[in-house]
């Protein structure tokens, strides 16, 4: 009769070498190389969390902020290709905003500088994002909105009443 003990040797030498062999046929680099923002995402995510339990200080919404934007930017560029970098970099500079904003409004003794600088830096990267963006085809799309938005306005005539 086998031992449980041994019993567990055999289970460990099979699991060893499924191990071996999904590495040997590129399953972990492939995970690796998907799945890799999420080394910086789910760390933002836990940071987030252990605030809201009150097991950190506020402090530590700066990196949490940072580290969720990053995971998100790095998950969207590893997913639809780097290229997008081109035009999402000012997303870098909204992290530090978002990380600091956090940080602001829950720490109360913080100089209101603190908020006023990253409400100040979230503006820049959202309007350097936005030129950034213009100079992609999302323009014609801006274009055909006003456009719509413009017949829409001609067609309904609900601002000009008689009394």
């Amino acid at each position: 009769m086998n031992s449980g003990k041994e019993r567990m040797i055999r289970v460990g030498i099979v699991a060893v070498g499924l191990i071996i062999l999904l590495g040997k046929l590129g399953a972990f680099s492939f995970l690796g190389r998907t799945f890799w923002p999420l080394l910086i995402l789910i760390p933002g995510i836990i940071l987030h969390a252990m605030y809201m339990m009150r097991k950190v200080s506020p402090f530590m919404l700066l990196p949490a902020g940072i580290l969720t934007v990053y995971g998100f930017l790095f998950s969207l560029c590893n997913t639809w290709g780097w290229h997008l970098m081109a035009y999402l970099w000012p997303l870098l500079l909204l992290g530090v905003a978002i990380g600091l904003w956090e940080y602001a409004i829950n720490d109360l003794s913080l100089s209101r500088n603190v908020y006023t600088g990253s409400v100040i830096l979230g503006l820049v990267s959202v309007i350097l994002l936005m030129i950034s963006l213009l100079r992609t085809g999302i323009i014609y799309i801006i274009a055909v909105l006003l456009i719509g938005a413009g017949i829409w306005l001609v067609v309904n005539n609900r601002g000009t009443r008689k009394w």
